[in-house]
Order: structure tokens, then sequence, then C-alpha cells
């Protein structure tokens, strides 16, 4: 244990320990985790002990992966202060290091289940390989989708053929039925009938030929098809068997020292399976570490080192909550009985704050809503926009809320008062016919003068409410902007949402193929500060019974 508890190199006499441990999922990291982070940077600066592109040395060449590094101050059973540090998954491809905690579980141990276990998974997979580059497996292939080719025309001729006669001899009948007796009539009748059956029983051949030929060719690929798919249900089956195995490995302990596995934590969660990943994150070693050696946790704090990756918004040095997805249901269970700080999720931020009204007729109301205040009920807080004017408006009916704005963004909202109004009111809304602006003040100087942003978003599934830049699975966002004022080292902006995605704005400014400077007070994808600098200024629509356009300003306050 002593690896790894380190004492402090900034003398402590001036600092107080806090109370309670920390909030995991939202929260200012204490100065004592401060320090700890700043001497943990220092050594990240100048080690030697691993070699790792975190893709901040421009000298280091090849694939840069950034890394979430976290904190831990403890006790000791001396009643010492130090703290303990860890590392988010694997660092130079290695799970144990000189100054990292180690694993809860570490699979990559020499002769381990997990790592005899890939050998035969990796064993299946180069044996699929071979089978599936087979020259002559490849070669039936090719000549199977030759023939299903050749198939579909032919039987699609014969098919066309078959109708254009049916056609011909459809006309013949209804010419003979004029012109010849009843009994010529019924003899050449037969004739066609005849010909009809002919003309089936040759197309009805011609499939069969084709049958013949394709099943043929099946038949000479059928070994290599069967073996291929038993490979593969040998995969599935000892891929899931080894997940399995791991999820039951993960085992987290608690201050009580009670004992639960991956699968038992996520076994009540949505997904029930947990998500790759899980239990390697930097917070779960922490605590595993102390628990196991007796160390009272004090107080935990995590940031980032390195490169952002392309997806996510990470910023070099910044700190970050533990994710919701893989952290939540072990942190909740290794964190059961120690006092934390107030979930701030939980308390109502717009406590004392007024909504201002700025136009209000028998068929809409615009008001200009304060930061830190819910357009809608949440979950756990129902004070929001709509509670309140449903309090404050009478005669007010039909789903009211037309559009949003996020809690921490301040501006104004149009609200319906009746279903009429709403209809027409969310049909400009959807028809992208409604002008909004918003002004902006960024942590940083933006160069250009103006641009367009287009990157597509999603959610981050395992980190909910965090967005996600997706090209593959992201809905289109784009934003157009402009450079108001540059000041004292930031940037003030105006920026115009051709879509409304959420968290479109904060993640638009703030990713690096964005404008890569984050909106000053962005607690999700930049840093705290007394408020989010986003407002919503102005707002440009037509009325909803008039028909006459409508426009609303009210100016930003910072």
């Amino acid at each position: 244990m002593q690896q790894y508890f380190q004492y402090f190199k900034t003398t402590l006499n001036n600092f107080t320990l806090p109370s309670r441990f920390t909030f995991p999922f939202y929260y200012e990291p204490h100065p004592l985790c401060e320090i700890a982070a700043n001497e943990l940077q220092k050594y990240l600066q100048t080690q030697t002990d691993f070699d790792h592109n975190f893709g901040i040395d421009p000298s280091k060449k090849g694939l840069s992966i950034g890394k979430m590094f976290g904190v831990l101050v403890v006790q000791n059973q001396q009643n010492e202060i130090g703290y303990i540090t860890s590392v988010s998954g694997k660092l130079a491809e290695k799970n144990i290091h000189k100054k990292f905690v180690p694993p809860v579980y570490d699979m990559l141990t020499k002769d381990s289940h997990f790592l005899e276990e890939e050998k035969v998974l990796n064993n299946i997979n180069l044996a699929l390989e071979d089978l599936e580059d087979n020259n002559e497996y490849l070669s039936l292939q090719a000549q199977y989708l030759l023939e299903k080719k050749k198939a579909t025309a032919d039987i699609q001729e014969k098919k066309e053929t078959l109708k254009a006669a049916k056609k011909e001899r459809d006309l013949l009948r209804k010419k003979a039925k004029i012109k010849l007796t009843s009994e010529a009539y019924a003899t050449f009748n037969e004739v066609l009938a005849k010909e009809s059956l002919e003309a089936k029983y040759f197309f009805n051949n011609v499939n069969r030929y084709w049958e013949h030929i394709l099943n043929a060719i099946k038949e000479q690929s059928s070994a290599f098809n069967n073996e291929i798919e038993l490979l593969k249900e040998q995969r599935k089956t000892k891929s899931a068997l080894l997940q399995q195995y791991l999820f039951e490995q993960y085992q987290f302990l608690n201050s009580k020292k009670e004992v639960k596995n991956l699968s038992q934590l996520f076994a009540n969660t949505i997904e029930q399976n947990p998500p790759a990943g899980s239990g390697e994150c930097a917070a779960p070693k922490l605590l595993q570490f102390a628990f196991l050696n007796d160390l009272k946790p004090i107080a935990m704090a995590e940031f980032w080192w390195g490169q952002s990756p392309n997806k996510e918004i990470r910023k070099h040095q910044q700190f970050y909550p533990a994710c919701q997805g893989k952290c939540k249901p072990i942190l909740t269970h290794m964190l059961a009985g120690i006092e934390m700080d107030i979930n701030p999720l939980l308390q109502n931020p717009a406590i004392g704050k007024e909504l201002e009204t700025i136009f209000e007729d028998e068929n809409l109301i615009v008001v200009s809503k304060p930061s830190e205040f819910l357009s809608v009920p949440g979950i756990h807080i129902q004070d929001s926009v709509y509670t309140r004017i449903k309090q404050q408006v009478k005669n007010i009916s039909g789903p009211i809320i037309v559009h949003r704005l996020d809690m921490a963004t301040s501006g104004l909202l149009v609200l319906a008062k009746n279903k009429k109004a709403h209809k027409s009111l969310q049909s400009q809304f959807i028809n992208k016919t409604v002008q909004k602006r918003y002004t902006a003040l960024l942590d940083g100087i933006v160069t250009d003068n103006k641009g367009t942003i287009n990157l597509p978003l999603r959610v981050d599934l395992v980190d909910r409410p965090r967005q996600l830049v997706c090209d593959e699975y992201g809905k289109p966002a784009e934003t157009k902007w402009e450079v108001i004022e540059r000041k004292n080292g930031k940037t003030k902006i105006h920026f115009y949402p051709i879509s409304g995605r959420t968290h479109q704005l904060r993640v638009h400014a703030s990713h690096t193929l964005g404008l890569n400077i984050p909106i000053i007070g962005d607690d999700l994808y930049g840093k705290k500060s007394d408020r989010l600098f986003l407002h919503a200024d102005t707002l440009e629509f037509k009325h909803p019974i008039t028909n006459k356009k409508m426009r609303f300003q009210k100016n930003a306050e910072f």
C-alpha cells in the first residue's frame, strides 16, 4: 500500500478537510484535490515510467489517446492525510503502474483465464478469416452471384413472355367468340388452353432448371458455410461466457466491506448488462483500493489529460464528474453509508427567480427565462416555466410549450395559450421559419469573424445528458455565427441555430471541430462559473392568428 499512498508536497496547515465526501456526479474540486491533481500533472509532464502518446507532445508520432486520471484524498490508520491516484482503463497497454493504484480486476495478468480464452477467440477469428478468404469458397460465392443474376434475368424474361402470350390469347378468344360458331369456338378455346398449359409447363421447367443450377453451387459451398456458422456460434457462446465471467470477477467493496459484482450492480438498470469498460474508470479503482487498505476517503476529483477524443468533448487538464452510465450503479454501491455533498440536481435553482413577461395577448405569451430555470418540469423538480405559466395565466389550455431552452440558458420563450395557437407556432418551428438569435461569451479568442458549423449530434448513451458529435448516428445540426466583440481574452458572439438539437450551441462552441472554445460557465463542456453565459436574445415568428410578423428582443446582461 505504501507504494501508492502519497504525502502532499504542499504544507496543509491552512487547509480544512471537507465535512462530507464529494458528490461524484456534480462537484467543484476541493482545494486538496486540486493540489493533488497539480502534483500528479507535474509527474505526468516529467515521468519516464511509461511511454504513452497523449497527443500533447508534437514530437510523438502515432495514435494519440487522452486519458482520464483520478485523485482521492485519504486518511490512513495513523490519521495522516495523503492521496492516491489512478487512470481510467489501460495505460501504455498495461494495468499495473508505479504511480497508479491497480485495477479492481486485472484481466491482463499472465496466464489469466481472460487471456487464455482470448487466445481461443482469436484462433476462432483466424479460422473464420481463413475460411472466408479461401479461394475455392470465394470462387463458389462469385459463381453463385453470377448464376443468380442470370437466373433472375432469364426468369423475368420468360415471365414477360408468358404474360404477353396470355394477353394475345385473351384477344384471340374475344375475336373468335364473335366470328366462330359455338362448336368451333369450343374447339379453338381448347387449342388455346393447351398452349397456356404448355407455356406454364415450360416456365416451371425454367424455374426448376435454375433452381438445380443454384442448388448445385450451394451444395458445393455448404461444407464451407456449415463450418463458418459453427465457428460463429462457438465464438458467440464463448464470448458470452467470457463476458459473464468478467462481470463476476469485477467485485466492488464499500466502506461496510459489502461486495457486489458488475452483474449484480447492473441487474436493476434499464440496460441490465454493464456497458463496455464498466469498472475500469478511475473513481471505482480509487475507492476499491481505499476500502481494501482501510483508507478513509476524504475528497475525490477526476481530470482529463491529453488530446480530446473525436466524438466527445474533453479539455486538457480540466476536471470532469463521473459518468452516469458506467459509474453510477457502481459508485452508488461503493459510497453507501458515506455522507456526501448534497446532489444539486435535487435542489430547485429557480427559487427566488421570476419570469419577465415581454408580450401577452389572448393567444400567446412571450417571457424572458432566467438562467438556471427549467423550461418544463424535471424528474425531481416541478418548478418550471410551464408550471409557472399554468398558475399565472387563466383559461390557458392545450400543450402550451412550443420550444425549450436548456435550464442553464436564459432568454426568450414563446408559449401558446390554446391548441390553435400551439399548432401554428409549432408548425413554424418545425418548418424552421422562426428566426432565433443567441448571444454567448466564449472563454477565449475566436480569430475568424463569422462562419457556419455543421456537426451532427447524438446523446452520449453512457453519460446523459451529454451530447456527442457522431457522423454515423448523429442528427444534422447546423449553426451560423458571427463575432460581436473581442475583449480581455474573451469573445462575445451571436449564434443563429438553423436546427434545434439538445446542447447544440454549447457543443458547437466547445468541440475541437467547432470553435474549440467553450461558452463561459458551461459545466458540461467547459468550466463552471456563476452562470452559463448563453442568452436567447431575439425571437421572430408570425402571429398564429393574425399572421402578422412579430419580433422580440431582450439583450443579454453580460
